[in-house]
């Protein structure tokens, strides 16, 4: 059971010793999964290619609905001593931009995160950031809990 604990830590371990690791999730409906799929897959492997040479680009169905289903993919890589994070982001980014193309979702549910971020804020309406403001001006109205990151400073939530 411990083991499974400390699975999270386990790529920034890899990380440490050269190698870029990282899982890619989404979600989608079950007729836009093909498409997503096929285009994830490819523009994951081709990136990892021109990144690092070759390396393992793995994916399964993590979660199925009747409505949709939430492919992960899975990387692993040698990175350059030195460029290993301008590598994983040029990967990262190939990987997005194929969910978000495809009608994916950033994530399917461990969250937003800095690294989403930028999907994320496509992704994200006018609605959901109205009603993500008004839950955090009752539950955090001293923006303590992730400032700037579901949230963009401009909402004009008061942090005084």
């Amino acid at each position: 059971m411990a083991e499974l604990v400390q699975a999270p830590y386990l790529r920034d371990r890899l990380a440490l010793r050269g190698l870029i690791v990282e899982t890619f999730e989404s979600a989608c409906t079950w007729s836009a999964f093909g498409g997503l799929h096929g285009d994830a897959l490819h523009a994951v492997q081709a990136a990892v290619e021109q990144q690092c040479g070759r390396g393992i680009v793995t994916w399964r169905l993590a979660y199925a609905y009747p409505d949709g289903v939430a492919p992960y993919y899975t990387i692993v890589a040698v990175g350059e001593p030195g460029r290993e994070v301008e590598q994983w982001e040029s990967i990262k980014r190939a990987a997005s931009e194929a969910i978000e193309a495809n009608g994916g979702a950033t994530t399917h549910h461990h969250a937003v995160g800095r690294t989403h971020l930028l999907w994320y804020e496509r992704e994200r309406g006018s609605l959901f950031l109205d009603a993500i403001a008004a839950a955090k001006r009752t539950l955090d109205p001293q923006w303590i809990m992730n400032p700037g990151v579901l949230l963009p400073d401009s909402v004009g939530i008061d942090r005084s």
